[in-house]
């Protein structure tokens, strides 16, 4: 990460100081989002998965169906296969969810509970959810983040478009470049990561969309678009 002149500031900002500087001013500005939006660590593996290119209010409905069912458990998905297509159609993509879904309470039973499975050390649940056909970085750090509660930084789109208007990255880093990238530059802090990873996203979807609101955005005095 290179250093970024902010225009209306005197001096260069270091990457430690200008990604504190992003997380508190959104803090500061949205507050404690208290994510991930869900009663039970199952509950967030599930909308881990479910929320993959959908908005939540859809998965909300897709997990309500499961619990009202009695099933939201690993071994009841695993054994309610069939019902699955008309309980989490809302999520969008089901039959492809519906397989991810599978194959994750299937590891999860390799390891006989849930928590026996969050209690791995960080790197072998990384390996194990990434080794799971359909699981991604973006999913499988989710899990951890906020099932297991290890601090791991999520990368994301709305990351990708925030952190490439403010001239933090050029855009075209992979996503372990622009993970590390944070992660050796913020305090690795499980709290800190939560709320970071939830208030990009409340930013990207009221002022930093695909066509920018800079009027109001918190974080314009650091924006190369509006300071260009």
């Amino acid at each position: 990460m290179r250093p970024v002149e902010c225009q209306r500031e005197s001096g260069i900002l270091s990457p430690e100081t200008l990604l504190l500087k992003i997380y508190y001013t959104l803090y500061d500005t949205f507050g404690p989002q208290h994510w991930w939006p869900g009663e039970s660590k199952l509950e967030v593996v599930v909308g881990a998965i479910l929320t993959q290119n959908t908005n939540w209010k859809n998965v909300e409905k897709a997990i309500n169906n499961l619990k009202e069912r009695g099933i939201l458990s690993v071994d009841g998905i695993l054994e309610s296969e069939g019902l699955l297509p008309e309980l989490i159609k809302s999520a969008g993509y089901y039959r492809v969810k519906i397989e991810r879904l599978i194959n994750v309470m299937k590891k999860i039973k390799e390891y006989k509970t849930l928590d026996i499975f969050l209690d791995l050390p960080v790197e072998s649940l990384r390996s194990e959810l990434l080794s799971i056909k359909g699981v991604g970085e973006e999913t499988a750090d989710s899990i951890i983040l906020y099932a297991a509660g290890y601090p791991v930084f999520i990368v994301d789109a709305y990351t990708r478009r925030i952190f490439s208007r403010l001239g933090i990255i050029r855009g075209n880093e992979d996503y372990g470049e622009i993970q590390s990238m944070v992660m050796n530059n913020t305090p690795n802090d499980a709290y800190l990561y939560n709320e970071f990873h939830a208030l990009l996203v409340e930013l990207g979807k009221r002022y930093c969309r695909k066509i920018p609101i800079h009027r109001g955005c918190p974080l314009s005095i650091l924006c190369k678009e509006v300071n260009e």
